[in-house]
């Protein structure tokens, strides 16, 4: 891997854990469009960049939540009897995920992610101007019920699931935006499992891999990717509760409308370097 490479990676991880542990995403929202262009440049073929691309930020995403929602912990914003419930459900449902888009081509999985989070941002556009104060869901039931569409998209598209759970959580389950921001990423601690594990099994054997892959898993990318975020998850945890509910709520609409509209290939059409 070239010193331009892993340059980019390591800004990334540093980009990445500090939004992360902001907003409640693990960070594949902004890694796995960066890896999948480092990957290209190093020779992979699209179907490959991508499900390495998937599979490495998964693992990430577990580092990420791990930092982030200590952090949380310590903040006494985590509801862990809804982590553990929503995050065993997720776990299972992110395998099954991760086993169908080893079935999908890589052009195919870029457009349902980047459609996915747009609508999840608009949605959420929507919320800042209807949403009343009320009190989170406490039903067990229905955590376990979101927590499987959450699971699927987790491991179909790579990613914590951050970008489907926060307006779930926000939307449907009533929390307030900073307990959003620390259970999805203590969900992620448990759902990421499933699909790490299915990007290991399923890419297990495939040709072409980078070198001391693990299945889909670059593990020299997750290193260079995984130490500052998981530093930075921490400092962007503990400004998180320092800042009010709106402002965080935007902060996670613009970032995860960029986000859609990369991966969609919007700016790659107009010729934009962004």
């Amino acid at each position: 891997m070239s010193l331009v490479n892993i340059i980019i990676l390591v800004t990334t991880g540093i980009v990445a854990g500090f939004t992360g542990g902001l907003i409640g995403l693990g960070g594949a929202f902004l890694m796995t469009p960066v890896q999948f262009f480092v990957y290209k440049r190093m020779g992979l073929p699209e179907d490959l960049a991508i499900m390495t691309a998937f599979g490495t930020s998964l693992l990430v995403v577990l580092t990420t939540a791990l930092s982030g929602a200590w952090r949380h912990h310590r903040q006494q914003a985590v509801n862990w009897q809804v982590a553990v419930i929503m995050g065993t459900t997720g776990l299972v449902f992110s395998y099954i995920g991760s086993t169908i888009a080893a079935q999908i081509s890589g052009g195919i999985l870029k457009i349902i992610f980047g459609s996915i989070a747009i609508l999840a941002c608009i949605r959420m556009i929507i919320a800042t101007r209807e949403r009343k104060e009320s009190e989170p869901v406490d039903n067990p039931w229905l955590w376990a019920a979101w927590a499987v569409p959450i699971g699927l998209l987790s491991g179909l598209l790579g990613v914590g699931g951050g970008v489907v759970m926060i307006p779930i959580l926000v939307l449907a389950l009533r929390f307030k935006m900073h307990n959003a921001v620390a259970n999805s990423l203590a969900v992620m601690v448990f759902s990421s499992l499933g699909g790490i594990v299915g990007y290991i099994v399923n890419g297990s054997g495939v040709a072409g891999r980078l070198d001391y892959s693990l299945g889909y898993i670059n593990l020299p990318s997750w290193l260079l990717l995984a130490v500052p975020s998981a530093v930075m998850a921490q400092v962007g945890a503990v400004i998180a509760h320092r800042i009010p509910r709106k402002p965080l709520m935007y902060i996670f609409i613009v970032i995860m409308l960029y986000m859609g509209l990369r991966m969609i290939g919007v700016f790659e059409w107009l010729g934009w370097p962004i």
